[in-house]
Formats: C-alpha cells, structure tokens, sequence
C-alpha cells in the first residue's frame, strides 16, 4: 500500500474580532473546524479554499496571503493531513445557501471562545492556525505555483 497525506485547505477568516469558524457533525460528535475541507483533482489550492468556505458557511472568500502549512498525523486513525491555511476576506453572503452535509452552520467566535472550545475542535490544527493568523504569519500567494 503507498502511503500519502490527505491534502487539505482551511480559510482564516476574522471580522470585528471574532473568527468564522464551522460547527459541524462528525463521527465524533459535534466539533468546530475552520471552514475547511479537500483539494480536488486538478484544482488550484487557492480555488479549494474559495470554495469549501463558500460550500461550508455561504461566505465568499478571497484569500490573501498563506497563514501556514501544516503537517498533522491524526492520533487514533492512520491519516496524515497536509493542511494550507489561508487569511482573506468576506466579499459577500448567501444566507439562503444550502451548505455541505453534516454541516450545522458558520459559528463567529472570539479568540477566547475559540480557545474555551478546544476539546471540540476538530484537530489541534484550528487553535494553531488562529495563533499563528495573530502571530502576523502572512505570506504570500505567489509562494504557492499551480502548475497546470
């Protein structure tokens, strides 16, 4: 069997203080993620982001810079994730938009909330990413090539 990681893309999103984040159903329970989810055959990392917080929340997305790229192996199930986060924007809001299954709704939190919710979160990855998001880690798209 040949190994190789899931990779995934998460958007940092802040607003007035607070962080989207998503609640969502997951074989766990009920846990809180960033918007988040998997690069796609053939797809841009940029568009992956751009589309699972959309697919996730009904927010439009426009990434900015690259906040990080993380490397996490879950400890109970044999998956490594290859995580890019990325910081942006809202450039709108689709209330009515019928979001990805098993999702419950976008869920905006202070870093406070954020860090007293920890033992929900999905992996240790969203509590880092936001860390290193106020850390001032931005850097910039053209470090990523999508070579099609």
């Amino acid at each position: 069997m040949i190994w190789k990681p899931h990779v995934t893309v998460a958007a940092i999103i802040e607003r007035d203080g607070k962080f989207l984040l998503v609640e969502e159903e997951t074989d766990e329970g009920i846990r809180f993620n960033q918007p988040a989810g998997h690069l796609e055959c053939e797809e841009a990392l940029t568009d992956a982001v751009v589309r699972e917080a959309l697919e996730e929340t009904g927010y439009a997305f426009l990434p900015r810079f690259l906040v990080g790229v993380y490397n996490w192996r879950h400890p109970d199930k044999d998956i490594t994730y290859l995580r890019f986060a990325f910081g942006g924007e809202i450039t709108g809001h689709d209330p009515g938009r019928q979001l990805d299954a098993g999702i419950i709704g976008p869920r905006w939190l202070t870093f406070d909330e954020v860090r007293a919710c920890a033992g929900q979160h999905r992996s240790p990855l969203i509590l880092r990413c936001i860390e290193d998001w106020q850390a001032g880690k931005r850097y910039p798209l053209e470090l990523i090539t999508h070579y099609a």
